[in-house]
């Protein structure tokens, strides 16, 4: 894809190079190992990976980990380390997904070499069975004469030309949001040469287009869409929430419906853009040494005026992610998008130091862009006041403050604040279309404040959210949980009849024992690690997808575990023993074909054993020490460009062998359908709120609370004018429901409070409240500020 605008920005896209399309050691002070979390020792001072956090088990397969060694809590193995995916060859699929609906443009082209109707097993992957069949329909062609080809070759062109016309009239006047019908794949591919703001050669404004077509952006430069799938964008300014839109032939236009675990969420994070971490773009913390989560970040940025303090970051929004990923995303045949946003998108309080409210400015774009490539948004809570998990992609890392520590009911009555706050915004119907899906709450330590308070911080969320979308069953997104790093097994059953809920899992294994065996050996890996867990969760629980995983099966990359914290394959972790040398995995531009070959197979078998993910992540930034990419597993941009992912994911299918994928449909409630929404009385009455105990603070009514006697910070839209600029076009009030009219939830002014990020082992204020009592200052009793882990002696 070509830009005009590439070389203007800092952010330049990467140089295309060509390329094609044992046993772990373990260290009994290192709490990411099985010998460590059975009990054969315990480290003193132990250091934590800020970005992943510890595993749960020291062996391919696991979860992403969330052990802090500091605790004594410890959770149950089992699921996660399964190695049952079914594997017989005598298996076939059952229904397909609905992807492989009939298309004008595919004629029934099926990537899975199944055929449903005879029950036709799948031939080994790459056997080329659909040209097989084809040649067996369709006859060779009789003769015609030369006078009839030529007049059958003028009507056919004729008739073209008129079905251009329909179509551009169809998709640009007819087809707008309301139609919320699946039609199939049978799509036209549209081409035009200019989008919103600029027309034709003939003046005329071109709304939509196909692979080819010229796309303007905002600031007037353009791009070559490039999209062999079918796919084709749609914006129209006089029309700005038309969802007419498609990412691919196969993937339901956002004016249709997605039918939940059959079409199939092929998706990519967003990292690093509007919640930054060191691993994700190392230039904004190469610039500062001492900066090692957006909190430090922030507050480095903001004393360095002359470089234009806090603004920095909204120079790094406006350029690491723009329109053309987005085109990008859709072209390489992905239809979702998975993106975090911080709680600071929607205010701050006290001294926290982040650039408040400007992220949820460059998030409208990013609808606004989805939107008009077709693709579906996943919405991620990625920061929550206090830190779910005391890692750096939580804000501020160190301690857990949220269902922990004194403050710890505080912090999470205001996390439900802005679940409302989001939820009433995204179930306007405006939006509903685009973002589809939201995940309350991103990657909670449940190992710290126990699966109890977590599920009752859950059903809160979800009536939260239930309200928002107003009465009725099947409104409002999709709500995803993530697992809290516990076997996905022991979710089934959560409440049952909720009115769409997912479980989110993020499967990694690089964060496990190490090995220094080479990439070839991971072939199968995700086959045997995670096809079997997402199969029982998606009968025993529901829809279940990996919110995130990636190509990395060692622990090397620039600051993966944190700022100063090394790494465990070569050595420079504390505590760990070299395995051998990071080189071998950072070195990108020294891979050869073998090597990328490997990686590709690996990440195709975890797309087949997964069934339904978002990569982790899109685009990781270049070094300014070293000028590239120091973590190439994790970018799916840099393997497209470079050949060691797939062009197309539906390669994927049937990567495992000839195994038994999950088999829809999924039970009513999960989709929406009768029943949804009619979760049991008991159930409720079981998980109330707020928590009775909290861990590390102690019962519930010695802690500092909040009351809902605050003013609401409704979220605010992008201000549409029509092309003439006569007319404002409604983008929505912000709030969904006008019967949801509770206050924010605020401090008690008689009451005293400790600083959100205190830390668990302060005792809380005491009284904590009296009628004369003045309200405690928030600096009364400091966080302890994080600190940058020395880099051990080699």
């Amino acid at each position: 894809m070509s830009s005009s605008d590439s070389s203007s920005t800092a952010y330049k896209a990467l140089p295309n190079v060509p390329g094609r399309d044992s046993d772990s050691d373990y260290d009994n002070d290192d709490p990411r190992s099985l010998s460590y979390q059975h009990g054969a020792g315990l480290n003193t001072n132990p250091t934590r990976p800020h970005f992943m956090g510890a595993a749960l088990a020291g062996e391919a397969g696991s979860s992403r980990p969330s052990f802090d060694s500091g605790h004594q809590t410890y959770p149950s193995f089992g699921d996660n380390n399964s190695s049952v995916y079914a594997l017989n060859p005598q298996d076939v699929h059952g229904t397909p997904e609905s992807e492989f609906r009939d298309g004008s443009q595919y004629f029934g082209y099926r990537d899975d070499s199944f055929d449903a109707s005879r029950d036709v097993p799948m031939h080994p992957v790459g056997s080329p069975q659909y040209l097989e069949e084809k040649r067996a329909v369709y006859a060779p062609p009789r003769r015609r004469s030369r006078v009839k080809m030529i007049l059958f070759g003028v009507l056919g062109g004729v008739a073209a030309l008129i079905i251009i016309v329909v179509l551009a009239v169809y998709f640009g006047v007819v087809k707008k949001n309301n139609d919320k019908t699946t039609t199939g794949d049978s799509v036209s591919n549209p081409t035009g040469t200019s989008s919103a703001g600029g027309g034709g050669s003939s003046g005329t404004l071109v709304v939509t287009g196909g692979g080819g077509s010229t796309v303007t952006t905002d600031n007037g430069t353009t791009f070559t869409y490039q999209n062999s799938f079918g796919g084709y964008w749609y914006w129209d300014p006089n029309d700005p929430f038309n969802n007419g839109a498609r990412a691919q032939s196969w993937s339901p236009a956002l004016n249709e419906t997605f039918h939940w675990g059959v079409d199939k969420i092929r998706g990519v994070n967003i990292g690093g853009w509007l919640v930054t971490e060191p691993f994700s773009i190392p230039s904004l913390y190469e610039k500062y040494p001492q900066a090692v989560d957006e909190w430090t970040l922030s507050e480095a940025m903001a004393n360095d005026t002359g470089s234009g303090g806090l603004s920095q970051l909204n120079e790094h929004y406006e350029t690491f992610i723009t329109e053309e990923d987005f085109a990008q995303i859709a072209g390489a045949g992905l239809n979702f998008v998975r993106i975090p946003l911080p709680y600071w998108a929607i205010e701050t309080r006290g001294d926290e130091p982040y650039n408040a409210k400007v992220p949820w400015t460059y998030f409208l774009k990013a609808i606004r862009w989805a939107r008009k490539y077709g693709l579906r948004i996943n919405l991620d809570l990625h920061a929550l006041p206090g830190s779910q998990n005391e890692w750096n992609h939580s804000g501020r890392m160190n301690d857990v403050n949220f269902l922990n520590g004194p403050m710890g009911i505080a912090n999470a009555q205001r996390s439900l604040d802005y679940i409302r706050i989001i939820a009433e915004f995204i179930s306007q119907d405006e939006y509903t279309d685009v973002v589809v899906m939201f995940g309350i709450t991103n990657e909670p330590e449940e190992s710290i404040f126990g699966l109890d308070n977590l599920q009752r911080y859950y059903l809160q969320a979800y009536n939260n959210v239930r309200l928002a979308s107003g009465t009725g069953t099947g409104n409002g997104p999709m709500i995803s949980y993530h697992d809290g790093f516990l076997p996905v097994n022991q979710w089934a059953g959560f409440m049952p009849g909720a009115d769409r809920i997912a479980l989110d899992d993020h499967p990694y294994i690089c964060f496990a024992g190490q090995s220094a065996a080479p990439m070839s050996s991971y072939n199968n890996t995700p086959c045997v690690a995670w096809g079997s867990n997402m199969n029982t969760s998606m009968s025993a629980f529901g829809l279940t997808a990996a919110g995130e995983w990636s190509n990395a099966v060692t622990d090397c990359g620039k600051w993966l575990n944190g700022v100063g914290e090394g790494a465990r394959y070569d050595g420079s972790y504390p505590g760990s023993t070299a395995v051998g040398t990071c080189d071998t995995w950072t070195d990108w531009p020294a891979w050869d074909d073998d090597m990328k070959s490997a990686i590709k197979q690996f990440a195709l078998a975890s797309m087949d054993a997964l069934q339904n993910w978002f990569f982790w992540t899109w685009k990781i930034g270049n070094s300014t020490v070293t000028g590239k990419v120091e973590s190439p597993a994790w970018s799916y941009q840099l393997g497209l460009q470079n050949g060691w992912m797939p062009t197309d994911p539906r390669e994927a299918v049937g990567m495992c062998g000839n195994s038994a994928p999950w088999q829809p449909p999924l039970a009513p409630s999960a989709t929406g359908g009768s029943g949804a929404g009619q979760i049991p009385a008991s159930v409720s009455a079981s998980l109330p709120w707020p928590p009775t105990t909290i861990s590390n603070g102690g019962p519930g009514t010695a802690l500092p609370t909040y009351t809902p006697t605050g003013t609401v910070p409704t979220l605010t839209a992008e201000t549409f004018s029509s092309a003439t600029g006569t007319a404002k076009i409604n983008a929505g009030n912000g709030w969904a429901n006008s019967q949801d009219t509770a206050g924010l939830m605020v401090a008690i002014a008689t009451c005293s409070y400790l600083d959100p990020w205190v830390g668990p082992g302060v005792v809380p204020p005491s009284p904590l409240c009296s009628s004369s009592a003045r309200k405690r200052e928030a600096h009364t009793e400091p966080a302890p500020m994080p600190v940058i882990t020395s880099p051990p002696l080699r």
